[in-house]
């Protein structure tokens, strides 16, 4: 629990950098109607989350459409799924 926390903070800080003032939660888009994030932010958003974990969801077989699906993708690394 505590890395998915830090993951949404992670998230948070990004989007205070990239001037997003948005609520969001697990079921939140990260596109469209979502975060809104266009290429240039989902790029430096999937730098900032492999600069930070090692790992980046956006590189994955399955891109990410939520900030459930970056959470997820940092707990299955976590538990080897």
């Amino acid at each position: 629990m505590s890395e998915q926390r830090s993951v949404q903070d992670t998230i948070k800080s990004f989007l205070v950098l990239v001037d997003k003032d948005a609520e969001f939660d697990r079921t939140t888009a990260l596109f469209a109607d979502g975060l809104g994030l266009d290429s240039l932010e989902t790029a430096e958003l999937s730098a900032l989350l492999e600069d930070e974990y090692g790992k980046d969801p956006f590189s994955s077989d399955t891109m990410p459409q939520t900030v459930g699906d970056i959470v997820d993708f940092y707990d299955s690394a976590v538990t080897g799924a």
